[in-house]
């Protein structure tokens, strides 16, 4: 503790532990604390099942039928999850002509546009344009696109289309599913980023409280724990480390289903994913539901576990959730929680202080992607270029080894 660091990290959710790997990998000198004896904080994955009962204060244990609790790893926060065969979709000559156009579009070659000005054409006329149907349009806003409102409808289509490129160019890759999900949880992920800080010289510390942020001129200058003070230059932590910096924007509901059935309609799949879009209903929010199963190593063989997630809009958001809940039943188990969304109110200019959002109700990490690279680039004023994090990594292990 008695060292000086370029940057104090505090708390092992992914974004954290995301940003301490690209500091370390960059030369900083980290130091990565956190109050729990475990990683992962609120993106943790809890095993074995007895854990996750005893955090959702369920009265009973788990019932034999579940099988053995170390063969659990449930997520508390659903993400990155694979998608499903989307085929039937594909093979609509209007949706099949629209994505070939997405496919050949090149924002540097305006022979590709084919009448459309992707800097003035809204998304709204481009899907007027293919004569594509509401469902259509709310499958490729809203699953494809990862849009969680209609308010890209009315923008130039720019950013639209590069955002439907990138998925079909995910699809193509990896073949059903243009997502990735690692065996045992998403839990191992942030681990995974701890290890790469480590490997560059990082230093990690669980179970360690935090007694105060410490701050000179408002700039900050350290972080107290234990009567003993490490001191830094900049600070990343969650909204928890630091409430006086950050404010309410709103509340999510995540609710983990067990089950011993796949979805029905999904042809059996061990996993999927499910967006309900907002105006199917009557809502302003998408309802997202993914499902992982034992194929992954997070449940017993047989089980399946299904995640429910959405902003919650009203006083009482498990009604709201209730045309999500039909596709799943029946349902064995079920854990809820309603968490309370939290942003930064500093943007860290002065104090050198970045706080990270919440884990929002989204069954992706676009949205954590984004605030990953705008701390990123807040911190050191440049953008995020992952090509040279490669290089980096590269030099000190060459490619065959990453």
């Amino acid at each position: 503790m008695d060292e000086e660091y370029d940057v104090i990290v505090l708390g092992t959710g992914l974004t954290e532990c995301i940003l301490s790997g690209i500091m370390s990998v960059n030369g900083k000198k980290v130091l990565h604390m956190d109050r729990n004896p475990y990683y992962g904080g609120e993106s943790s994955s809890i095993t074995p099942l007895e854990e996750l009962y005893k955090r959702f204060t369920l009265p009973d244990s788990p019932p034999e039928s579940m099988g053995r609790g170390r063969d659990w790893n449930v997520d508390l926060i659903p993400k990155f999850l694979m998608a499903n065969d989307l085929m039937g979709m594909f093979e609509k000559r209007r949706f099949r002509k629209f994505l070939v156009f997405v496919a050949n579009f090149d924002e540097n070659d305006p022979k590709t546009f084919e009448g459309v000005d992707p800097k003035i054409t809204t998304m709204r006329d481009v899907y007027k344009k293919f004569d594509l149907g509401q469902d259509v349009i709310d499958f490729t806003g809203h699953a494809l696109a990862l849009y969680r409102t209609d308010d890209y409808l009315d923008v130039p289509c720019l950013e639209t289309i590069n955002r439907i490129k990138l998925y079909s160019e995910s699809l193509a890759r990896y073949g059903k599913s243009p997502y990735l999900y690692p065996l045992y949880g998403l839990g191992e992920l942030p681990q995974g980023f701890a290890r790469l800080s480590a490997i560059y010289g990082g230093t990690y510390m669980l179970n360690k409280p935090v007694d105060e942020i410490v701050m000179e001129d408002g700039h900050v200058i350290g972080v107290k724990s234990e009567g003993e003070v490490a001191r830094c230059k900049q600070l990343i932590c969650d909204p928890s480390y630091i409430t006086d910096r950050v404010r309410k924007a709103g509340q999510v509901i995540r609710v983990i289903c067990v089950l011993s059935h796949p979805i029905k309609n999904t042809n059996d799949s061990n996993s999927c994913q499910i967006i309900i879009p907002q105006n199917q209903v009557n809502r302003n929010s998408d309802i997202y539901v993914c499902m992982i199963s034992y194929a992954h190593n997070v449940a017993a063989q047989g089980k399946y576990i299904a995640i429910i997630s959405t902003t919650v809009e009203t006083s009482e958001p498990e009604a709201e959730i209730e045309p999500a809940l039909e596709l799943l039943e029946p349902i064995d188990q079920k854990f809820v929680a309603i968490s309370d969304l939290y942003e930064p109110t500093d943007d860290g200019t002065d104090s050198q202080v970045f706080a990270s959002r919440s884990y929002d109700a989204t069954t992706h990490f676009e949205t954590t992607c984004n605030d990953i690279k705008d701390i990123y680039k807040r911190m050191t004023g440049s953008d995020f270029d992952f090509e040279n994090m490669k290089r980096k990594q590269n030099d000190v292990f060459g490619e065959d080894e990453q």
